[in-house]
């Protein structure tokens, strides 16, 4: 990694490649260094705003037994999107320049790079920065939602390609009413979105007479096979056992199901983006995400439940499990996050 050996995307460009950076309209400024690129862009550092995210929808009207509202939520993946070309050639993936919970699968920057690099006739590198990702790229969209004691209800969310099919995978009593509203790019793409919200809405329902209390076990299962239960024991702590199938390698596994649980806990808890009235993101450094620090998140207990059987997704069902019961034992307050 520290030579430049990991596979990202930008570590096999060459050397004497140009580099792009947005310009803030749509369009690129091409240097022959990133300093030079983001000088003619006139790049303005990110600051930490003063606004708090606060859920944009109002509930649908109705009677309702269980409520709930979020905010955008930025992916914040650690490594920006990147791509390079060669004029003629095939642009590295921006999948390979680390993960990013499904937010780079339609990146920009691989198509910019082959345009770029067939127009200047020579290599160019396109990068994002942290402010880019920001202002440019898909975020999990805000929902508000009502639920009925029997299972039906309607959620409300910022019009999103396909996200009411994948709410109707795991609720098909759930009424999606599509909103547009000024605001940043929106996708399906990132973790479980749509069938995570209405999973976590269902189980919540269940136990929604056990509210405030720890100990109470969530099970959720996935689409795709995974299955996980979580709770919050007493002392705050997390426990998840995840059952995803045979475990190709149970320290990976492992990994993922911590990194899962601690993104639901953030989520439940802390995060979202302030957004203007005309919709712009003025949340454009790592901290005003409001994703919690490894040093005030939960321990994690994992435990994987190994049957043999074909070898699935895990994390993302331990995710949607580890947000019910996180919500469950605060209380379930309407508003995320809940603080």
């Amino acid at each position: 990694m520290a030579l430049g050996r990991g596979g990202f995307a930008d570590d096999t460009a060459p050397p004497d490649a140009l580099v792009a950076v947005a310009d803030g309209s749509g369009g690129w400024v091409v240097g022959e260094t990133l300093a030079e690129a983001r000088s003619l862009s006139g790049k303005v550092q990110g600051r930490r705003p003063s606004v708090e995210a606060a859920p944009p929808l109002d509930l649908p009207p109705g009677e309702w037994d269980l409520t709930l509202r979020t905010s955008w939520v930025e992916p914040a993946y650690l490594e920006t999107d990147a791509s390079w070309c060669a004029p003629g050639g095939v642009p590295a993936t921006p999948l390979a320049n680390g993960g990013a919970f499904g937010a780079k699968r339609h990146s920009m920057v691989a198509d910019a790079a082959r345009q770029l690099a067939d127009l200047h006739g020579r290599p160019v590198r396109v990068l994002l920065s942290r402010e880019d990702t920001v202002r440019l790229c898909p975020k999990r969209p805000p929902i508000a939602a009502g639920v009925r004691a029997d299972g039906r209800g309607v959620i409300r969310v910022a019009r999103t390609d396909r996200w009411a099919a994948e709410v109707r995978l795991v609720a098909p009593g759930f009424e999606v009413e599509e909103i547009d509203l000024p605001g940043p790019p929106t996708s399906v793409d990132l973790r479980g979105a749509g069938w995570v919200e209405a999973s976590v809405l269902l189980a919540a329902l269940a136990r929604r007479d056990l509210s405030g209390a720890t100990g109470v076990d969530v099970d959720i299962a996935s689409p795709s096979g995974g299955r996980a239960s979580a709770l919050v024991a007493g002392d705050g702590s997390l426990s998840v056992g995840v059952h995803a199938g045979a475990a190709l390698d149970p320290v990976v596994l492992r990994s993922y199901a911590i990194g899962a649980a601690h993104m639901a806990y953030s989520w439940v808890t802390s995060e979202g983006l302030a957004v203007d009235h005309d919709g712009s993101v003025t949340s454009l450094t790592i901290r005003s995400f409001g994703v919690v620090r490894p040093v005030d998140s939960p321990e994690v207990d994992v435990v994987i439940h190994d049957d043999g059987s074909e070898a699935v997704n895990g994390s993302d069902a331990v995710f949607a499990a580890v947000a019910a019961a996180v919500w469950l034992a605060r209380g379930l307050p309407t508003d995320w996050p809940t603080g």
